[in-house]
């Protein structure tokens, strides 16, 4: 079966529009993520060769090395939400006739929950690094498509508290909260600030059109 990154957009919205388990809001916070690194990439492209740019030159090729970067990590995430998920729905399906099959069904739900967990926690970190990225193309990009760096600020704003959802949902049916405190003090870190910052990079931009 091809990978979601692999099909067209239309298929995806289908599918996402489908009863389907998956894809799901996992994977639409980690493309909305990957589409903010794509559009401060788009930035860095159409600002690197222009004179009148030429003071930000290095800082905007290395802007966009890091965009870059984050993006394919992004993408990789869609599939691995969509592979944690599946394997949540084996381990709910497994038998649960004996107390042993019980045990064994109950140990590993839990099990994967944290790698569930796990899963969209680094998608939320990474589209808060995908926030503060677009902060840069806000600051020193092309005037031209500044309009694209408030694009891109919303849609890692936007993967990061859908991806923040996954998390809570998930940690919620943890038993072992230990693990689960420690993930949500965590996310707690990596949400602290981001709706000011969001709002301030929007604004930023807002006042350059």
């Amino acid at each position: 079966m091809s990978e979601i990154k692999d099909k067209s957009v239309q298929l995806f919205l289908d599918e996402l529009a489908s009863k389907a388990a998956t894809p799901g809001g996992g994977s639409a916070a980690a493309i909305m993520g990957a589409q903010s690194a794509a559009l401060t990439s788009m930035v860095c492209n159409l600002t690197i060769g222009k004179p009148k740019y030429a003071a930000v030159e290095a800082k905007i090729q290395d802007l966009l090395q890091k965009s870059e970067a984050l993006r394919e990590k992004l993408t990789g995430m869609i599939k691995a939400d969509v592979d944690v998920f599946d394997r949540l729905m084996a381990a709910y399906g497994l038998p649960k006739e004996t107390d042993d099959e019980k045990a064994l069904r109950s140990e590993t739900i839990q099990s994967v929950l944290k790698t569930a967990t796990d899963v969209p926690l680094a998608c939320a970190r990474a589209c808060a690094e995908a926030i503060q990225l677009s902060r840069i193309a806000a600051n020193e990009g092309n005037l031209a498509v500044i309009s694209d760096a408030g694009a891109a600020v919303m849609a890692g704003y936007g993967g990061l508290k859908s991806a923040a959802l996954n998390v809570y949902i998930n940690t919620s049916s943890l038993k072992d909260r230990v693990f689960a405190e420690a993930k949500l003090a965590e996310l707690e870190g990596i949400l602290n600030g981001a709706d000011l910052a969001a709002e301030e990079i929007y604004q930023l931009v807002k006042a350059k059109l």
